[in-house]
């Protein structure tokens, strides 16, 4: 038996249960972790808007296959993570980083911004304009992305193409063993409807957890030179 005041509280819980989102709700795999990689940007563009495409002022675009990227930032609850800055950065169309030690520098596309930001709204959304990833030297086509919520970043991974053969044995791609853990970073890239011949579009969602990384647990970080 239980008395009027627990059987109150039970009923409140319960209807609790019914209107917050996430309280009892599974939660969502996690986008996993993967290299930054040693070429973030270590000196970022003038321009780090999300058009990857323009330079400031310039009328040039950059070579590539125009790709409209968007997606979402979510808690591992489903809730939509609003003022958090996504970063992505990628190599051009010639597969030239914007590292100031980036290989084949001399064939760097000057009008590819190689690097942009921006700032999710209440719901979570993001959106870049950039090209489609080409492959860069033994890795597969990717783009690096990172989630910063205040001056912490939660998350950094990356988004492989779906199609690309050389998915199967790229080897950072391949260090996650969980399969639903790799297909989750890999995106299929598509026409993009009433555009401009050519242009694609490609979704990626991101689930984040609460603690943020630590980035001196990422090794994949130092430079090849002064690897050890």
């Amino acid at each position: 038996m239980i008395n009027r005041r627990e059987m109150i509280q039970r009923t409140a819980f319960v209807a609790a249960s019914m209107t917050t989102p996430g309280l009892f709700a599974e939660e969502l795999t996690r986008t996993s972790h993967q290299t930054e990689g040693p070429f973030y940007p270590n000196k970022l563009p003038l321009d780090t808007d999300n058009d990857l495409l323009i330079i400031n002022d310039s009328i040039t675009p950059a070579v590539g296959e125009v790709t409209h990227l968007t997606g979402r930032v979510l808690s591992a609850s489903g809730e939509p993570v609003g003022n958090a800055v996504v970063e992505i950065w990628q190599v051009d169309n010639n597969g030239v980083y914007i590292h100031t030690e980036a290989r084949n520098r001399d064939k760097l596309d000057a009008n590819f911004q190689g690097f942009g930001r921006f700032l999710t709204n209440s719901k979570g959304e993001y959106y870049f304009r950039t090209i489609k990833p080409v492959q860069y030297g033994p890795r597969t086509s990717h783009i690096h992305l990172a989630v910063k919520k205040g001056a912490k970043r939660m998350l950094t991974t990356q988004i492989y193409t779906k199609g690309d053969p050389r998915n199967a044995k790229d080897r950072i791609l391949n260090s996650l063993e969980d399969a639903k853990s790799r297909e989750m970073l890999v995106a299929e890239y598509k026409p993009l409807a009433g555009s401009k011949p050519g242009e694609l579009a490609v979704n990626f969602d991101v689930i984040i957890g609460t603690t943020p990384e630590d980035p001196n647990e990422d090794e994949g970080r130092i430079l090849p030179r002064n690897r050890r």
